[in-house]
C-alpha cells in the first residue's frame, strides 16, 4: 500500500528522471561499432542468400547436364544396335569405331622391371601395385603399352566402369594434394574454366575422350584398387591374357576385373 503523499512525490519526480535519461549521450565509438556490426551482418546475409541462389542454380544445371548425357549415351547405344541389325540383314558385319580410351592396371611390382618400362609406367602414373589410370589411345601410347605389357593389364572401360571408378575411388588433385571427390565443388574449383563442374561432366569427358581429356585425366589421382577377389594365380600372372594369363590387353574383359578389384 502506497500513501497519497508518496504517490504524488513519485509523479513529480518522474518527468525529471525522463529528462535526465534523455540528456545521457551514447559514446560515439559505440555508435560506430553498432553501425559496423550492422553493416557486416547485412553483408553476411547478402552473401548467404547469393550463395544459396547460386547453389540452387548449379544443382539445376548439373541435373540438366546429367539428363543430356544420359540421352546421348542411350542414342549412341540405340544407333549401334540399329547398325548391327542392318548389317546382319544385308549379310555383312558391323565394325564399331575403335576405342579412344583404355584403362591400364598395374599388376606387378618393381622387381625385374627394365628401366624403359619403369619410365613408361612413370609417364602413365602407375607408381604402385594395383594402380589404375585412363590413357588416351593413339599410335604413341599403343606402342608404350606394348612395352609394358608384362607388368600391366589393360582394356576398354565401359560407361559403368568409368562411373564406378570415379564415384567409388575418385580422388582429385587440388593444390598438389589428394582430395576425395565427395562434392562437386572439388571438381568445379579446379576444372570450371574448361566447362567441367560436376561428376557427370567429368565422366562424360573421360568416357567420350573429349577435347579436355588431358586436363580431366590429370585432375584425377591414379586409382588405388584392391587385390582382385581370389587373387592372381602365381602360375598365370606372368603369362599374356591370350595365353590364359593376366597380363597384356584383355579388351572389354577389363570391366570384369575392375568389379573384382573395387
Amino acid at each position: 500500500f502506497i500513501s497519497t503523499t508518496t504517490y504524488r512525490a513519485c509523479r513529480c519526480i518522474q518527468p525529471v528522471l525522463f529528462a535526465c535519461l534523455k540528456m545521457v549521450k551514447v559514446p560515439e565509438s559505440i555508435l560506430k561499432k553498432r553501425a559496423t556490426q550492422a553493416k557486416i551482418a547485412e553483408g553476411v546475409k547478402a552473401d548467404h542468400d547469393a550463395a544459396k541462389q547460386q547453389k540452387k542454380a548449379d544443382k539445376a544445371q548439373w541435373i540438366a547436364n546429367a539428363q543430356q548425357y544420359e540421352a546421348e549415351y542411350a542414342a549412341a547405344e540405340k544407333e549401334a544396335i540399329a547398325n548391327r541389325r542392318a548389317a546382319k540383314e544385308n549379310g555383312g558385319f558391323y565394325v564399331p569405331p575403335e576405342p579412344k580410351v583404355a584403362l591400364v592396371v598395374r599388376i606387378r611390382g618393381i622387381i625385374g622391371v627394365s628401366p624403359k618400362a619403369k619410365k613408361v609406367m612413370r609417364l602413365f602414373r602407375l607408381l604402385q601395385l594395383h594402380n589404375a589410370t585412363f590413357v588416351k589411345l593413339n599410335e604413341a601410347t599403343i606402342r608404350m603399352l606394348r612395352l609394358i605389357e608384362p607388368y600391366v593389364t589393360y582394356g576398354y572401360p565401359s560407361l559403368k566402369t568409368v562411373r564406378s571408378l570415379i564415384y567409388k575411388r575418385g580422388f582429385g588433385k587440388v593444390n598438389k594434394q589428394r582430395i576425395p571427390i565427395a562434392d562437386n565443388s572439388v571438381i568445379s574449383s579446379e576444372l570450371s574454366s574448361i566447362g567441367i563442374n560436376c561428376c557427370a561432366d567429368l565422366v562424360h569427358e573421360i568416357y567420350t575422350c573429349g577435347p579436355n581429356f588431358k586436363a580431366a585425366n590429370n585432375f584425377l589421382w591414379p586409382f588405388k584398387l584392391n587385390s582382385p577377389n581370389g587373387g592372381f594365380s602365381s602360375r598365370t600372372k606372368l603369362l599374356h591374357f591370350m595365353e590364359g594369363g593376366e597380363a597384356g590387353a584383355r579388351g572389354e574383359e577389363i570391366n570384369k576385373l575392375v568389379v573384382k578389384m573395387l
